[in-house]
């Protein structure tokens, strides 16, 4: 019998514990928001720099996704956030890091009226590749955004 009274008492203190422990909804809500804050204050930082700078634009976007994938949240449907966002800025910094290296290939390009015809057209697919990837990545980001929001304005 007394086996029973000590065993009660520390599986409710055990329980207790793992409650008292466990992070909120608020603090994961709060963490993710941070990482998807840095990685949209690079892209608004960035918007229309050099060749260089897209480069290492793309570097640090990767940089910001794989700390989206490295929160540790436990709550489903921040997880399930926190893929999309990481898709969102994985896809972006390989869409800048192709364009900046395709820009920076023009620079190597012959100065003949070729040479800048071929620059010229090169400049106005990097523009439309990069415009089409910032609205179809702005719906999306704007989109999980919005959930995001909605959801961590929700009580618990």
């Amino acid at each position: 019998m007394c086996k029973y009274t000590i065993i009660a008492p520390l599986s409710l203190s055990i329980a207790l514990l793992m409650t008292g422990c466990s992070e909120s909804k608020i603090s994961q809500c709060q963490r993710l928001v941070k990482v998807v804050n840095q990685g949209t204050s690079l892209i608004d930082n960035n918007k229309g720099k050099q060749v260089t700078t897209s480069l290492q634009l793309s570097k640090d976007l990767q940089t910001v996704t794989k700390s989206i994938q490295h929160l540790k949240l436990i709550d489903p449907k921040l997880q399930e956030l926190q893929t999309s966002f990481a898709k969102v800025f994985d896809n972006l910094s390989q869409v800048i890091g192709k364009a900046g290296k395709a820009l920076g290939a023009t620079k190597t390009a012959e100065a003949s009226s070729a040479g800048r015809e071929k620059i010229q057209k090169a400049r106005i697919d990097i523009d439309s590749v990069l415009t089409a990837a910032a609205k179809t990545v702005g719906k999306q980001s704007d989109t999980f955004g919005n959930k995001l929001n909605e959801y961590c304005s929700q009580t618990q």
